[in-house]
């Protein structure tokens, strides 16, 4: 009897649990879709051949092959590390001497309007991003209407989306020329409901690779004045796309000079190596002084609910570059030696094909600039690239430049011929 019951006993809590399962609040949660990046990455991981590639990771490697991390960083920890700072909150705009140092990176230091500049610390270039468009759906005074690039970086739409704007698209990318369609580009803002809000990639487009001329940027901006739009730039790039960090700003401080009233998210992920630090910075431009503390304050009313303050390691190694000036010379040639590089892999993938015998136009590779490249392969082609040959790329033939070495350039071309020549 005694046996029965504890049975019994037993029972009845599983039976509760069950049904407590059966009706769970997330029964209808959706599954969602994989990341195409890291569906990539894991192919990868789980391919055998000691000679694979992965062009898909959208971070920095050695001519190893291996992530960087750049010495005037280990230098700044050392020193950072030595002064034994505490580890108190930093306002919720961030380490002034970080935002500070940020703006005039972006602005240049002789520029005539960083005192106009309301600057926040961010969450890399993804928080200052999500900071600019809860900024703009709550104070930009017409439509909520967004325009980016076709393409664009996949998580632009999703952030504007969730920061309840109206997501449109301009034309950008040519898919015959593999090269910018600025017709269509200049057409689509000059058709778009006036005081638009168009968001520009400052310098090396993600993921084409392809950036306008100064011509052509001169072009936009006034294409940009006439309608009355907002120009919205995002910078994650700087000095990592030519290795110039004042010839990478060219289109923000171009629109600046003549007039424009922009808002910029910068990113010291791929300039710094930052990349889990999070260190970024989101500013806009003011009127005048009184306009920038009305703006400076609902920033941090924005701010306080979504992460309340910034953290303050990435922030701080980065503020130690940007303001001793020995160390900012040491990192401005590391950032150089890193942009060469990159530049030096489109110049041997290029000729590494031409001596493959391909008999394709293959200038896109070296005229595009950055981390990634546009080859204009099919989806078809890069499938064949992973499956024959163990080279892994995003569908769209995006390729990161940076996972090509001395090593793998050349098999790296021979198999792009392979599977372009038929």
């Amino acid at each position: 009897m005694l046996s029965s019951v504890k049975a019994a006993s037993t029972r009845t809590p599983l039976r509760i649990v069950a049904a407590s399962r059966a009706s769970s609040s997330w029964a209808n949660v959706p599954q969602g879709p994989p990341d195409a990046i890291l569906g990539i990455t894991e192919a990868f991981k789980a391919d055998t051949f000691s000679g694979k590639v992965n062009l898909g990771v959208g971070a920095y490697r050695d001519d190893a092959g291996k992530p960087y991390v750049l010495p005037s960083v280990r230098t700044a920890e050392k020193r950072l590390l030595d002064k034994a700072l505490d580890k108190e909150y930093a306002g919720i705009t961030g380490i002034p001497s970080f935002t500070k140092a940020a703006a005039t990176l972006a602005y240049g230091a002789n520029s005539p309007i960083l005192e106009n500049i309301a600057i926040t610390q961010s969450i890399s270039g993804t928080g200052a991003l999500r900071i600019g468009g809860a900024f703009l759906e709550r104070f930009w005074p017409h439509a909520k209407n967004i325009y980016i690039p076709t393409p664009s970086w996949a998580n632009h739409g999703a952030i504007f989306k969730d920061s309840l704007l109206n997501v449109k698209q301009y034309r950008y990318y040519n898919k015959e020329t593999i090269g910018l369609d600025i017709d269509g580009l200049l057409a689509d803002i000059k058709d778009a409901p006036k005081n638009s809000i168009f968001l520009f990639h400052a310098c090396a487009h993600n993921p084409t690779g392809v950036d306008p001329t100064p011509e052509q940027w001169r072009a936009i901006s006034d294409a940009v004045k006439n309608n009355a739009h907002f120009a919205f730039f995002d910078m994650a790039y700087q000095g990592f796309a030519s290795g110039d960090t004042d010839k990478d700003a060219y289109a923000l401080r171009y629109f600046v000079e003549q007039g424009h009233q922009v808002a910029l998210c910068q990113s010291f992920a791929k300039n710094m190596g930052l990349y889990g630090e999070r260190v970024g910075a989101f500013s806009l431009l003011a009127a005048d002084k009184a306009e920038k503390t009305r703006i400076d304050s609902q920033i941090k009313i924005l701010v306080r609910p979504l992460y309340s303050n910034p953290p303050i390691g990435g922030a701080r190694i980065a503020s130690e570059i940007l303001n001793d000036p020995e160390l900012n010379k040491q990192w401005l040639a590391e950032v150089k030696g890193m942009a060469d590089r990159i530049i030096s892999m489109r110049d041997a993938l290029k000729d590494g094909l031409a001596a493959a015998g391909s008999q394709k136009k293959w200038d896109h590779i070296t005229s595009q600039i950055g981390m990634f490249c546009y080859t204009g392969l099919t989806p078809e082609q890069v499938g064949e690239l992973a499956t024959k040959y163990s080279i892994y790329g995003t569908k769209d033939g995006r390729i990161s430049v940076a996972g090509l070495t001395s090593g793998n350039v050349k098999y790296v071309a021979e198999s792009i011929h392979k599977v372009t020549s038929k």
